[in-house]
């Protein structure tokens, strides 16, 4: 657990999109909920800007974060910013099983991969939304249809792993997502 002395208002989290359409409207509407009480920078991998354009959230995103930045280049000098305590947080959310896959492994080359590395070796608290957590899930296409995704056991048995993984939360819906922020803000840290 990470106190960090100061005022909610006061707080700053990194989140990372990564290329879901599952889970991806409540998380942004999550940032907008958040307004007021800390600063939320969003992230994106480049799948992210793919799959938020196609849902129609880049906007939507732009508006309720205090900066949006993309995934570009080899390096990700963002990422140093969790070891100067600039970040009190990582929500990564929502988090592809390829993402997940890569931060279990230590496979930290891609922006989202080595901000959870990077916020892991920094000690800052890191919530993770992954969206295989069923193993029936019915999501929302691009296109407003429902649709039916049976998550493979791999991926099922990874977003499971996280549960043990040190320093981080993993929840499983973004009800459970909300809470933890609620809560965390409550207290004025992170946990």
């Amino acid at each position: 657990m990470r106190n960090l002395g100061h005022s909610s208002e006061g707080m700053r989290i990194a989140w990372a999109f990564t290329g879901a359409g599952h889970f991806l409207r409540e998380s942004v509407e999550i940032i907008g909920s958040l307004r007021g009480a800390v600063t939320v920078d969003a992230f994106l991998s480049r799948a992210a800007g793919e799959v938020l354009a196609m849902y129609g959230l880049s906007r939507l995103l732009g508006d309720m974060a205090a900066s949006v930045s993309a995934e570009s280049g080899y390096s990700f000098p963002a990422t140093a910013r969790f070891s100067v305590g600039v970040y009190d947080a990582l929500v990564i959310s929502p988090a592809t099983s390829n993402t997940v896959a890569k931060c279990l492994g230590g496979i930290a080359d891609s922006l989202v991969s080595c901000m959870y590395a990077q916020a892991g070796k920094s000690r800052v608290p890191i919530c993770v939304l992954p969206t295989d957590v069923a193993p029936e899930i019915a999501s929302i296409a691009p296109n407003g249809n429902r649709v039916m995704v049976y998550p493979r056991r791999i991926d099922l048995e990874q977003a499971a792993r996280l549960r043990e993984a040190d320093g981080v939360t993993a929840v499983s819906s973004p009800t459970e997502l909300q809470s933890w922020l609620d809560r965390s803000i409550g207290r004025g840290f992170f946990s």
